[in-house]
């Protein structure tokens, strides 16, 4: 048994022995680049969702802002209208007043005061005498013929007398005037 035997190796070859580790490694890195690719495109739609619902979010926000700022206008709007309706019979008094008494002081200084009033609030009296009958700004509620000796005879449905004012705050019609028309 003492026999020995001798091997010979001609050469060994650092890329034999590699090789296998090699290709391991290339296996690896593979799968690692793969994992990772696949990473960041999860991260990639997430970032991406996300953005879009803090998108939506905000817009939502301020679409809520614009619409409590529109209530908040129109209450405040239908209040003044409300109130402002509460006062124009007295400024009928008044008017009704100055007819029956019209150099009485007392009477133009309050006249004037709700006048003033008025336009600094945005109240504004319907033009009606001599204007053509707008449903939209009065109520006729008598028809009267023509005068013969009228001179320019004026065209059917021109508003010949107003009986009670009518009033508009901006663009709203508080009150239609009530008149009455040519025939």
């Amino acid at each position: 048994m003492d026999d020995k035997k001798e091997v010979k190796v001609d050469s060994v070859s650092i890329s034999d022995t590699n090789t296998d580790d090699t290709e391991t490694q290339q296996n690896s890195t593979d799968k690692i680049n793969t994992d990772t690719d696949e990473q960041i495109e999860k991260l990639t739609a997430q970032v991406s969702e996300l953005t879009d619902k803090y998108l939506r979010t905000a817009a939502e926000l301020e679409n809520t802002r614009r619409r409590a700022a529109l209530d908040i206008e129109s209450a405040a709007r239908n209040r003044a209208i409300s109130i402002t309706k509460k006062f124009l019979p007295v400024m009928d008094a008044i008017e009704s007043a100055k007819k029956h008494n019209p150099d009485d002081a007392g009477i133009k200084s309050m006249a004037l005061a709700m006048e003033s009033a008025f336009a600094q609030i945005g109240i504004t009296k319907i033009e009606s005498i001599g204007q053509p009958l707008n449903p939209m700004f009065h109520n006729a509620v008598q028809v009267v013929p023509i005068p013969a000796d009228a001179n320019p005879k004026p065209e059917p449905n021109t508003i010949a007398t107003e009986m009670q004012t009518g009033y508009m705050f901006g663009d709203t019609v508080l009150r239609t005037a009530m008149v009455s028309v040519y025939k």
